[in-house]
Order: structure tokens, then sequence, then C-alpha cells
């Protein structure tokens, strides 16, 4: 009986490794491979290319595109407006960064706050929308959740309206795409928001972390995203000779690997026209039951130093792809600042409408170095 009992034990034992190796491999070989992709166009919904799109995926900042429907759902119901006041509170004020560190009581209106939210990706700002909106941090991710099963994102559950690591917090490639489209046909008035160049506190100016705004012939959007358990995600859009078209890279290795691959479906997508199914009559496939976690892939010494051997002498990303150049202008700046109780409060004159360029301007920012908290 205590030979069968080791039997047993060692059995098990080898079990329990072999569960642990596979799911291993599983996160390596998404690595290899690259994460999930898909490219739709946003008229005829035709999917022009796609890989794992129904793989569960940490969504990281891309969470943020929710935020901003939830909230302009709320607009269009009538119960805020864009000069709506956003107040920190001591819960979004606690927030870990990314974040724009206002203080408790400081106020900034609802447009200057979705501006640095999709720009910044500043997590106290993100939680200040939320209570502003929906009264509390958890009754908004309840109305996020809601909206997200009713535009059809079969896939999809937020615990948080940021995208900050946390369980039960997951998406797919084909859900972010189901978002990304109803963005741009429900409310293209809201557009100019994702495809801002940076803002400006009227003291300090903020780039966008999406590297194609400004450098990828007709880029209008959207957002970036990045968490250790991610990697380097982003959904993006854009639009040449009256086509409009959306990619979802989810899982790169670097902020410059995911703008060249973003870049390279875009192109695709706009110069191509692929005869597949339509995003809504993808049937799932693959890998649908766990959520992909990539952290030891991503957040390593070797990865890192791999990260910062793709700069250049000033600290700028360097991008490999053809069908991203350098800005041939120096970046537009709209203002997003504080409306009492600081320094960054600015008068009516200083008021920059969404899109229209702003009052500043800055040449040769670096490309921010990404952090795994945002």
């Amino acid at each position: 009986m205590q030979i069968t009992g080791r039997l047993i034990r060692r059995k098990t034992a080898r079990m329990g490794v072999a569960v642990a190796l596979v799911s291993a491999f599983l996160a390596t070989a998404a690595m290899a491979e690259g994460g999930p992709r898909l490219l739709v166009d946003v008229n005829s919904l035709k999917v022009i290319e796609h890989r794992d799109a129904f793989r569960k995926w940490y969504p990281a900042s891309l969470t943020k595109l929710m935020t901003a429907y939830t909230v302009f759902r709320a607009i269009k119901a009538g119960e805020i407006t864009l000069e709506t006041p956003v107040v920190m509170s001591k819960t979004a004020a606690a927030e870990p960064p990314s974040k724009m560190y206002f203080k408790p009581g400081q106020a900034l209106t609802l447009d200057s706050a979705l501006k640095i939210m999709l720009v910044k990706s500043a997590n106290d700002v993100t939680v200040a929308i939320a209570e502003a909106v929906g009264g509390s941090k958890q009754a908004f991710v309840n109305r996020m959740n809601a909206e997200a099963a009713r535009i059809g994102m079969t896939s999809t559950h937020f615990v948080n309206p940021h995208g900050l690591p946390g369980k039960g917090q997951y998406t797919t490639a084909r859900d972010l795409a189901v978002l990304a489209v109803m963005l741009k046909r429900e409310f293209p008035q809201y557009a100019p928001y994702f495809a801002l160049e940076g803002f400006t506190t009227g003291k300090k100016q903020y780039p966008n972390f999406n590297m194609l705004i400004g450098r990828f012939d007709g880029a209008d959007g959207m957002k970036t995203g990045f968490i250790c358990a991610s990697g380097f995600n982003q959904v993006s859009s854009a639009t040449r000779n009256g086509r409009s078209v959306i990619s979802v890279v989810l899982g790169e290795e670097s902020l410059g690997a995911r703008a060249d691959e973003s870049a390279r479906m875009l192109q695709k997508g706009l110069t191509e026209r692929g005869g597949g199914p339509t995003l809504t009559g993808l049937v799932p496939y693959g890998e649908t039951a766990e959520v992909t976690d990539i952290s030891q892939e991503i957040c390593n010494k070797h990865a890192a130093k791999v990260r910062s051997e793709g700069r250049d002498e000033a600290g700028r990303q360097k991008l490999l792809s053809p069908f991203i150049t350098e800005m041939n202008r120096p970046p537009r700046f709209v203002f997003a600042g504080l409306i009492s109780g600081g320094a960054t409060k600015a008068g009516a004159s200083e008021q920059a409408s969404v899109g229209d360029g702003g009052e500043a301007t800055a040449a040769n920012i670096p490309i921010p170095v990404p952090r795994p908290t945002f």
C-alpha cells in the first residue's frame, strides 16, 4: 500500500507539472506567433484578417474605449454633458499610475477629462469620470458590462473602468472590434477624441502613446494599452478615400512592434478587399476558455533589454514599418486642465475644442517609455 501511495503521489505531481508546462507553452506560443489579431472594414463589416480572435485576453487600457462608449451613451441619454464637472474623489486620487495626481476636490470638465483619459490613460481621471457618470465606480462598471452585453461583446467582462490588472477582466480581439465599430458608427461626432496628438495643461504637454496618429496616412484613432499580463495592445482605425478599417493587435512585445503591426494591417485593409465572413458572422474557434497571461514573457530583464535596444539615442522608439513616416510638423496639443482648485486652471480664452489643434505645439517630443500600469 505504501508503494502504491508513493506511485499515486508521484503520478499526481507529474500531472501537476504537466499542466503547468502546458499553460506556459500556450503563453509562449502566443508570444512566438504574436497575439490575437483582427482587421475589419467598418462599413461592410467584412473581416479581412483574423487570428485567435476569440482567445480571452487582458484588455489593459483598451478598457477605456468601453469607458468612453458608456460615457457617450450617458450623454446621449441626457444624463450629463461635456461641460459637466468631474470632481476628483479620494478614491479616484488614490488610483495607481499612470495618473495626473490631481487632489481630491479638484475638478475639470468632462470634455477635459475624456481628453486626458484617452491620451495619457490617466487612471485617477478615469475613475473620477466613472463616479461622475455612474455615481460610484462599481455602478459605472455595472453599466459598462450591461453595454458590452447589449452590443454583442459575448466574451468580455470588466471589473474596473481603467484596465489595471484585475481578476475577471478580459476581452477578445473580436469583441474589441465590435466595440470600435460601434464607437465609429454610433458616435462619429466624438471621433476627434481618439485622434488627439496630445494635450496640454498649460504647464506641461502630454503626447499620445499611439504612434500612428499624424504618422500613418489616414490614421484617425483609437487607443493603446499595456500591462505585463497582456503585453502591448492597440486598437487602431484609419480612413482613406471613403474606406474605413479597424485593426486590433494584442500581445505585442513593444511599443514599436504594436505600431508596426497595426500599420501593416491598416495598410492591408485600405488596399485589399477581403471576401471573408462578417464580424457578426465570425464563428468562435480556438482556445476560448482561459485568459492568456504573458507576464513572464513581457516583464523580465531580457525583454526590457530588447525594448531598450529598440530606441534611438534620443530615447525615441525605432519603427520598422514603411507605412509610418516622420511627422513633418510639430504635434498639435489641445487644452485639458482643471477648472478649479489648482495651478493648471485656465480661463475661457484658453479653452480649445476637441480636434481644433489647441494653442500649444512642441517639436521633437520623445516617445514616452511605457509603464506596466497604464
